[in-house]
């Protein structure tokens, strides 16, 4: 399997980042004074210039963060299903994330430990506790945003 993960260079102290300004560059004081003028107010995020992005068979995760939040986007082929794609890179027999967010497009088939079975379809917002499977339904890609931080950080990632 081939997983492959690109992250941007660490913002922590000594770095030198790149601002919300394309091509300016900003020293670590620079960046800490950014940073607490960007806590307040209205920040848009990027998916097209992610943070992070996952890529395991017939999956892309595209992750963004601001702060202590993380937000994904979530594409699947067709013919994706968790159980083959990503159950080798999360080493558990079924997923075992919470997952909150909506579809974008597509479709989504999800079956509980519980018996439970849903399909999720476009503008429609997801729940999906941990313990399930889940497959695109249908010949078009499935795209979804996942609000739930924890899930966004750590889905197909190993």
């Amino acid at each position: 399997m081939n997983v492959e993960i690109s992250q941007q260079p660490d913002n922590g102290a000594g770095a030198t980042c790149m601002s919300g300004r394309r091509g300016e560059r900003m020293s670590p004081g620079e960046l800490s004074e950014k940073r607490e003028a960007d806590m307040a107010g209205i920040h848009a995020l990027d998916f097209d210039s992610p943070d992070e992005t996952r890529t395991p068979e017939k999956t892309r995760v595209d992750v963004v963060r601001y702060g202590d939040t993380t937000v994904a986007r979530m594409t699947f082929e067709p013919g994706w299903k968790w159980s083959e794609c990503v159950k080798p890179v999360a080493g558990t027999d079924s997923c075992q994330l919470r997952h909150v967010g909506v579809v974008g497009s597509g479709r989504l088939a999800v079956t509980h430990e519980d018996g439970t079975e849903m399909k999720f379809s476009a503008g429609e917002a997801y729940i999906i506790e941990p313990g399930h499977d889940a497959w695109v339904d249908g010949d078009e890609p499935f795209v979804g945003y996942e609000f739930e931080s924890r899930s966004a950080d750590s889905y197909a990632h190993d």
